[in-house]
């Protein structure tokens, strides 16, 4: 892909999302990584609806329209109706991402029904890993989720502790921390240790810590922690154990890899395709649940494996997927006849 220059098309782009927090946010790394030529705005349904943009790139949909109170969710959708009619009308194309194939918490008819709606209204998708099906394929884009190496560039990274497991990040129903919890307490081994990392939600801190409370191996910070505490708790892990029921794409399994440490994941496609992207002994597949016996036998084979060069990651750095976010974005105004003006960026 070429450099961008000075009569390169200046767009406005709006995020559905959350303006950036300094973190390793998703948000974070997309804004750093977009080429001079594109400026960002982020989501409010009032800029939405009312401000001025060339693209509305969203993320996780369903969280546009979900509340904790009916009459709010309802509102939302009909905001979101509002808001496939204006992009129609105005020809401000949708592109998408493809963060997950369905959500992962299902939602109610109506959600479902307003979802195919944007759907229907999107004119690309981008796919985080070229195993993520959209239909029509024409309608595809794929553009790799990035790597954390520059973020975490210059952070302190300790060595790993012989024995240690762990789990991190944001902690949900269907990441399986319940599974990891038993599977280790069922080993009778003195010398492992598991610690769980992240903030999680309703119902699974009392989960942990009652656990951790039977078994003095494991131990837990239970909020969100700082990318430098972070980076700190990764390195000292010698393995790092997801068991998702769900896993299609993974930010966290990224930041593992980032920092050099071994991964234990379920085998799906898109593992599949990322242990071979990244080369042998960083990618510990497993079928079916979770066991005891898996997880000393990963532990056996990572020990044995010895030494080896980091995880390959190339192509994965976020300038190079914002020009290719950015060349997106200039095909959906393409397929949508908007046009915009060329000319220097005045961000």
């Amino acid at each position: 892909m070429g450099v961008i220059t000075t009569g390169a098309k200046n767009i406005t782009v709006l995020q559905s999302l959350s303006p950036p927090d300094g973190t390793t946010r998703y948000v974070n790394q997309v804004v750093d990584g977009a080429p001079a030529a594109v400026t960002m705005r982020f989501f409010s349904w009032r800029t939405a609806l009312l401000g001025r943009y060339d693209i509305l790139h969203v993320h996780w949909p369903e969280l546009l329209i979900r509340a904790p109170r009916p009459l709010k969710a309802r509102l939302r959708r009909g905001a979101l109706y509002a808001l496939l009619l204006r992009v129609r009308m105005q020809r401000i194309p949708i592109v998408r991402t493809a963060h997950n194939l369905t959500p992962h918490e299902a939602g109610a008819g109506a959600e479902t029904r307003a979802l195919n709606a944007l759907d229907a209204r999107t004119a690309l998708v981008i796919r985080l890993n070229p195993t993520t099906p959209v239909e029509p394929e024409s309608r595809a884009v794929t553009i790799l989720h990035g790597h954390y190496r520059d973020r975490f560039s210059g952070m302190t990274l300790p060595e790993s502790v012989s024995g240690r497991i762990l789990y991190f990040g944001l902690i949900r129903p269907y990441k399986g921390v319940e599974t990891l919890l038993q599977v280790f307490r069922a080993l009778p081994v003195p010398d492992l240790t598991l610690r769980i990392v992240g903030r999680p939600s309703s119902g699974l801190e009392t989960v942990i810590s009652t656990e951790a409370a039977q078994d003095p191996r494991i131990s837990s910070v239970l909020r969100f922690v700082s990318d430098e505490e972070l980076v700190a708790e990764v390195g000292l892990a010698e393995l790092v154990v997801l068991p998702y029921r769900e896993m299609h794409n993974s930010g966290v399994l990224l930041v593992a890899l980032s920092l050099d440490r071994p991964v234990l994941v379920p085998s799906t496609p898109s593992n599949l395709a990322l242990a071979d992207e990244v080369g042998p002994d960083w990618i510990y597949l497993y079928d079916g649940e979770l066991t005891p016996e898996i997880l000393c036998d990963t532990l056996k084979r990572m020990r044995a494996a010895g030494a080896h060069r980091r995880p390959q990651l190339s192509g994965r750095d976020w300038k190079t997927l914002g020009l290719q976010s950015y060349q997106t974005y200039l095909r959906a105004l393409q397929l949508t006849g908007r046009t915009v003006r060329a000319g220097r960026n005045t961000r």
